[in-house]
């Protein structure tokens, strides 16, 4: 047989021990069934940006799934929820986020016209009449995770000088700065009134 006409590598086995994984066998290509799943899966990675906001790895994420055969493969719609922890960008308080996430992804059958037609890397495929879950799943919590989280919308975050939390601040709180053009002029004005106290706290002069 010549290299061009070797049929394509056929695609890794999927864990069926795994959480990630749902068996779509009592579906395959009998359009109009549906199944639903509820399940929590772990996490094999942590997900976000350390120090600013993560979901830690081994967190379970709650899943809640509708399975719906289909012409073309097999569309999973639902929605997966997990809470993110991190600290605000503001004032550093450390936060958490529920973050909920919906989904939709249409599984094609091996040999239909949307996998024939399609490239690999546009659109998932049944694997064994299995589903991985995983990447699907982790690509829309990290696309849902805050850029700049917040422990409040309206955070005022810091005093620049102090580092005290503005909400924890006396209102007209402030601190008196002085031009570093003056500061010299200021040091001197500061060290002739100190001179002009010891001087008037010293002994009587005789008479």
């Amino acid at each position: 047989m010549s290299e061009d006409k070797l049929p394509p590598p056929r695609p890794p086995r999927v864990d069926l021990r795994s959480p990630w994984v749902l068996d779509t066998r009592e579906l395959a290509r009998h359009a109009g069934l549906s199944r639903s799943f509820h399940r929590s899966a772990p996490l094999e990675t942590a997900l976000g940006v350390p120090d600013v906001i993560v979901v830690p790895k081994d967190t379970e994420v709650e899943l809640d799934l509708l399975l719906e055969s289909v012409v073309e493969g097999v569309l999973l719609t639902g929605t997966a929820s997990v809470t993110a922890t991190g600290n605000c960008s503001r004032c550093l308080d450390p936060i958490s986020e529920d973050i909920d996430v919906d989904l939709t992804e249409l599984y094609a059958y091996p040999g239909s016209t949307t996998e024939e037609t399609t490239d690999e890397d546009e659109i998932s495929r049944l694997v064994d009449n299995r589903i991985e879950l995983e990447q699907l799943v982790c690509d829309a919590i990290v696309l849902a995770m805050p850029l700049v989280p917040l422990c409040e919308e309206d955070c005022l975050g810091l005093c620049v000088d102090c580092g005290v939390k503005w909400a924890d601040l006396e209102p007209g709180h402030g601190h008196e700065k002085i031009d570093p053009r003056w500061a010299a002029l200021v040091e001197r004005f500061d060290e002739t009134d100190v001179s002009d106290e010891t001087a008037a706290s010293g002994p009587d002069k005789q008479a």
